[in-house]
């Protein structure tokens, strides 16, 4: 591990932006220079400049994108790896859950992450020698460091399950074996008190877009016990109230509101807007061109689509036939999946094609491409003519993390924009309040929730629209009027407009897996999309797959005294 944790303080923040995340620090780690005022704030801007996972030296964008496309959507019943067969062949090896411990984007996101922590422990291990800060200065970059330390263990505990905590204590540039911790320690109650000092200690609004605030702790809190709240499937009272309290902080301040539109939250030019709780914040100022989205760089379509390349992440059959809506205009939470939503499969896009009239959400054609319906400002979605290779990964596109052509093609490249990724939102704290009311017995609580997100959805100024200004597709979204008493079915009600609500945005697979479902759920999308995807055929999602093995690498690099003090996660 001593090569993970590379001493990395006065660093180049190439890809987080707005305003101070613009003041990028320069030069060789210097104890003299990191020890003044500048050096420190400079310190920490290093520490947020991996937000985004993209930045460590030798490995590529995106292994470490935060919007976790690959581990947390592909691998999931949300999407296909997309492109082709003979292309990043690794995805594929994790789509069809053929996951060895030498996969090098496992190992990218490992380092991303570990090199993150490594950034916030500087800033912690150096502050307190610091001469000419205030208390109260010392005391918030105390807190936003915490917050980021938080952010990098919790990503590292949901991938992997079994991980070293390291602090600024056990930490130690000068010595690389101050990092080789075993990692059969329960980290959640470490990574909850980081979140729970930046709760404290943050101040309720930052004058910087980008840093964090004490809602966006208290939110992440709340996040933390969301994700211990179902061991094994059955809810833990404790920790699902614990969560509930932390949430309800940030409903109660006040400060955060649903957008109108279900658009504004995937839009650049709504950024940082009255829904966002914490927004990961790009920009492209680098004289290559480099920064922005590039962890999402290769979901842009192929050949002829916005960007040129590269036609990864493509949204899957099952998700598109999830947004079919009944006669009420509610989901089909039980049959969404016995008939597929038309689509233009081996159709060429000179070919005639008449999109599905069927009735749907109208959340669908935000989240994803499809043919004849508008693609933001780039004219109607053509089908084939923007997918690489219909027959092996289907007909869809991805579409939230694509943006207008105004702000397409920053310094020159066609696929990076600073549209940010909204980590944490509004609607997230809806929903797992609605959650959280479901298994404390309050049934109607939760569904006044969930009505809230819904009624949104089924707002026409939100639809998207023809040229004519006329709805694209049958959208019909209705809300539930009927009181919910049975528990199990408002639970699934809970559940699955978290996925409508959050689908290609790297949140299903761990979802799944937190729920305790996941094998239950993607083995039944494996028995169908097998007769659609040829490639699934054989793959299986088995009970060790809830995490990612430990990479081989980091368990090298912690050798000590001729023994790995990491261990692998059982069943690799």
């Amino acid at each position: 591990m001593k090569k993970i944790f590379i001493p990395v303080l006065l660093l180049f923040a190439t890809s987080c932006g707005d305003d101070f995340l613009e003041k990028r620090p320069q030069g060789q780690y210097s104890p003299d220079i990191i020890l003044t005022t500048a050096g420190i704030e400079g310190a920490l801007v290093g520490a947020y400049a991996l937000l985004d996972g993209i930045g460590t030296s030798g490995v590529t964008s995106w292994h470490g994108a935060v919007s976790n496309w690959i581990f947390g959507s592909v691998v999931s019943d949300d999407a296909y790896k997309g492109s082709d067969a003979g292309d990043q062949p690794e995805q594929t090896f994790l789509e069809r859950y053929v996951w060895l411990s030498t996969n090098t984007h496992i190992y990218g996101k490992w380092r991303t992450l570990y090199d993150g922590i490594a950034r916030t422990n500087d800033v912690l291990r150096s502050l307190p020698k610091v001469q000419g800060l205030s208390d109260q200065r010392k005391t918030q970059i105390t807190a936003e460091a915490r917050f980021l330390r938080g952010h990098y263990h919790f990503e590292a505990k949901k991938m992997w399950g079994n991980i070293s905590y390291l602090d600024e204590q056990t930490w130690d540039p000068e010595n690389p074996e101050s990092v080789l911790l075993p990692n059969t320690e329960d980290a959640w109650p470490k990574i909850e008190a980081d979140f729970k000092f930046a709760a404290e200690n943050l101040p309720v609004s930052q004058a910087d877009p980008g840093r964090p605030t004490k809602n966006a702790a208290y939110a992440y809190l709340g996040k933390c016990h969301m994700f211990q709240g179902f061991p094994k499937g059955q809810p833990n009272v404790q920790h699902l109230t614990a969560a509930k309290e932390a949430l309800l902080q940030v409903v109660n301040s006040g400060k955060y509101k649903l957008m109108e539109r279900f658009h504004d939250n995937f839009a650049a030019e709504t950024r940082n807007n009255a829904e966002s709780v914490f927004e990961v914040q790009y920009t492209v100022t680098a004289a290559d061109g480099s920064g922005g989205n590039a962890g999402d760089e290769l979901t842009y379509m192929y050949p002829n689509g916005p960007g040129g390349c590269c036609g990864f992440f493509q949204a899957s059959q099952n998700l598109v036939n999830a947004y079919k809506t009944d006669e009420k205009g509610l989901p089909m939470i039980k049959t969404f999946n016995e008939e597929n939503v038309k689509n233009d499969e081996g159709l060429l896009s000179s070919a005639p094609f008449e999109p599905y009239t069927g009735r749907l959400d109208s959340r669908v054609d935000w989240t994803l491409g499809r043919r004849g319906i508008p693609y933001i400002d780039w004219g109607l979605h053509p089908g084939r003519f923007w997918i690489r290779d219909q027959s092996y990964a289907g007909p869809y596109s991805s579409k939230k993390q694509i943006v207008s052509k105004a702000e397409s093609g920053k310094t020159g490249n066609p696929r990076l924009s600073t549209n940010n990724y909204r980590l944490i939102r509004y609607d997230h704290v809806l929903l797992w309040l609605a959650e959280c009311e479901v298994e404390l017995g309050n049934l109607e609580k939760a569904r006044e929730y969930v009505n809230m997100i819904r009624k949104r959805a089924a707002n026409p100024d939100g639809f998207v629209k023809t040229d004519a200004g006329k709805a694209a597709a049958n959208y019909e979204v209705g809300l539930y009027s009927e009181p919910w008493k049975d528990a199990a079915a408002a639970r699934d009600a809970v559940r699955f407009e978290t996925r409508l609500e959050f689908a290609m945005e790297g949140h299903r697979f761990f979802d799944l897996v937190r729920w305790g479902i996941a094998v239950q759920v993607l083995n039944t999308y494996l028995e169908k999309e097998k007769n659609l995807r040829t490639y699934l055929s054989g793959a299986k999602f088995e009970e060790r797959h809830q995490y990612y093995p430990i990479p081989q690498q980091a368990i090298v690099y912690s050798t000590k005294n001729g023994k790995a003090t990491l261990t692998q996660n059982p069943g690799y």
